[in-house]
């Protein structure tokens, strides 16, 4: 797919790719030398210690992919919401009213407020190795909306729900799409190869409001992009979406798709595995069990593909979300091991 470098075993085999979210995290020390020095604010907006942040996982465990290290609420500061970590994200203004939103003043011009993501995915490409794949990220548009109105995800997103019918959702999407493209255009031209779009508020919506107002958005921007980039390869992930979701965005600008923990990752793969590579999915809690036990759940994921007789080919391996903070990084780095020496096809 020209994401990532085919490697190849000694009788001919391909190995599955593998990478996970949040793999430069509070997790590992790396991460946590680097944070006793500096503000989170700091390691993202300093592109010197964010391609340091970066590359401590690939350094360390040897992943086939790199992400870079930022934060997907940056469109909201550059809106003028007021961005702040204290130690999690803290805005100072939530979207109400349509008058809120028209009232929002910009910081800079796109080009200039995401310079920093550019020059820190320059630097990466610079250091990581040719055979690692350099993956720049945003938020999606109704995960970036649900932050702007309720200040996070969490709850039941009443305010924001209502927000897709009162005007609010239609007025921040016209201000936010020309900021996620600008951000996204940053990363791309700094060298990212691909482009991570992160959904995690998405599942929590009913299936006509995320295929009639959200999907429409999201499908926008991916072809945006793809006008631009046409070689720059696009992953969406989504949190708690079900596979009738999955299967409704049609969306031939998209390459990979993300799945949770929740989905039986071979019935993906046989039933989306001709239109998208599929990523996934490992419970990410299981990072932090006794390696036997974690060991026989990578080999079991593994076994139900071949079981399923799922194209391995459009498999790459990962968690069904992110590296949790409490896990053993040890068990990364075995982890890591395992599917690189054992997961052909």
């Amino acid at each position: 797919m020209g994401l990532f470098n085919d490697r190849k075993s000694e009788n001919g085999k391909e190995f599955v790719p593998v990478w996970f979210m949040r793999q430069a995290g509070r997790y590992h020390d790396h991460y946590q030398g680097m944070k006793k020095k500096n503000t989170f604010m700091e390691l993202c907006k300093q592109p010197e210690l964010a391609c340091e942040v970066t590359m401590g996982p690939i350094n360390d465990f040897k992943f086939d992919a790199a992400i870079l290290f930022s934060d997907l609420l940056f469109p909201l500061e550059q809106m003028g919401m007021g961005l702040k970590y204290a130690p999690g994200p803290k805005l100072e203004k939530k979207l109400e009213t349509v008058a809120d939103i028209k009232g929002l003043k910009f910081l800079d011009t796109a080009e200039n407020f995401y310079k920093f993501q550019g020059e820190a995915c320059t630097l990466l490409k610079e250091t990581l190795p040719n055979t690692t794949t350099l993956l720049g990220f945003v938020g999606a548009p109704f995960t970036l909306y649900t932050y702007a109105v309720e200040g996070s995800h969490a709850g039941s997103l009443y305010s924001s729900k209502l927000g897709l019918y009162d005007g609010r959702w239609d007025a921040f999407v016209e201000l936010l799409i020309p900021e996620l493209l600008g951000e996204m255009r940053a990363q791309a031209l700094g060298g990212a190869d691909a482009m991570c779009l992160f959904d995690t508020a998405s599942g929590e919506l009913n299936y006509e409001d995320y295929t009639q107002i959200v999907l429409p958005v999201l499908k926008r921007v991916t072809a945006e992009f793809k006008k631009e980039f046409p070689n720059k390869k696009v992953i969406y992930y989504s949190k708690m979406t079900h596979l009738r979701y999955l299967q409704a965005i049609e969306d031939d600008n998209i390459d990979v798709l993300g799945v949770d923990w929740r989905h039986d990752l071979g019935h993906v793969l046989n039933t989306l595995g001709n239109d998208y590579y599929i990523q996934g999915n490992l419970e990410p809690a299981y990072l932090g069990l006794p390696w036997e036990t974690l060991e026989k759940k990578w080999m079991g994921l593994y076994e139900s593909l071949q079981t399923a007789n799922a194209p391995m080919n459009k498999w790459i391996c990962g968690l069904g979300h992110g590296c949790l903070q409490w896990i053993d990084q040890e068990n990364v780095r075995k982890s890591v091991e395992l599917i690189q020496s054992k997961f052909q096809y």
